[in-house]
């Protein structure tokens, strides 16, 4: 099933099987200020553009994070998933540099009206590291008061916090430079490193390379207890946890696998659902208020 089609089935499979969880009341969804739904930070938006409407979509489920792979074309940023998906209409800027530009001018400094968290734009590197992030590097700069930015050893939180993923070799210009739009995706062999949350704010890992179960029977105490302490660690670091490759099929198991990572107090759920990450977290939110 090609990957645009499977997204869409889970979505409206996701739909279906949460629509019988009870919605929060307006109440306990509601901001301080009466600014309407909060934002699910903790929501992330695996392989976004993927989706009928990139970023939007996300943005209508009320997501805190979005990833897009980018690859460099001459210097032009593309996203795609795959090589053979490259469209010269579908770049970063246009897909999501723009619309969150025009968006935050809209809400009068944030992208969700009335919330001052900072959205998080996971960008995965698909091409040479190093050339790709400068070429990022170079875009991000054309607005800066759009970005969370270091510069010389302070970090200044803006509506968008971009942090960069996938091909290693970006790190090493990332690190050399004393100001900066976009901050660096550690792994799991990072904790513990030199590597201040300053310049590695987020920690992501393969889940199936670290855990065996898969939301099916209980979770094993040696292997929660693994958990805890990796997301102990980090936050202990300032830095933030996110697990790629979990279970994405509605059902028992990943709602199983995804209430462990928050009770580890994991910073990000992933998914390729919206409309079912968003009901599993109102549901939770529903539960606590009742």
């Amino acid at each position: 099933m090609a990957l645009t089609t499977r997204r869409r089935a889970l979505s409206t499979l996701g739909a279906a099987l949460v629509g019988p969880v009870a919605l929060p009341a307006a109440g306990a969804l509601a901001g301080e200020r009466g600014c309407g739904p909060r934002p699910l930070w903790r929501a992330h938006a695996h392989n976004d553009y993927e989706h009928p409407r990139p970023l939007l979509d996300a943005l209508d489920h009320r997501f805190g994070s979005v990833e897009a792979d980018i690859y460099l074309v001459g210097d032009r940023l593309l996203v795609a998933h795959d090589p053979e998906d490259l469209d010269p209409a579908r770049t970063l800027e246009s897909l999501y540099l723009d619309p969150l530009a025009a968006r935050v001018r809209a809400n009068h400094g944030s992208v969700y009206r009335g919330y001052h968290g900072s959205l998080q734009l996971l960008v995965d590197i698909k091409t040479e590291g190093a050339s790709t992030y400068l070429e990022l590097d170079r875009h991000l700069r054309r607005c800066p008061h759009l970005f969370t930015t270091y510069s010389h050893g302070r970090v200044r939180r803006g509506p968008v916090t971009v942090v960069v993923s996938g091909d290693r070799a970006a790190r090493a210009p990332m690190a050399a430079q004393t100001v900066r739009r976009a901050f660096y995706d550690g792994r799991l062999a990072d904790l513990g490193s030199q590597a201040p949350a300053s310049f590695m704010p987020l920690i992501s890992d393969n889940w199936t390379l670290n855990f065996t179960w898969q939301g099916v029977g209980a979770f094993p105490d040696t292997e929660r207890e693994k958990l805890r302490g990796l997301v102990r660690s980090a936050h202990r670091r300032g830095q933030k946890v996110r697990f790629w490759a979990t279970p994405d099929l509605p059902g028992p198991a990943r709602d199983a696998l995804w209430a462990e990572l928050l009770a580890a107090d994991a910073d990000f759920l992933n998914t390729d659902d919206l409309a079912g990450l968003e009901a599993f977290l109102n549901g939770r939110q529903a539960a606590r208020h009742s």
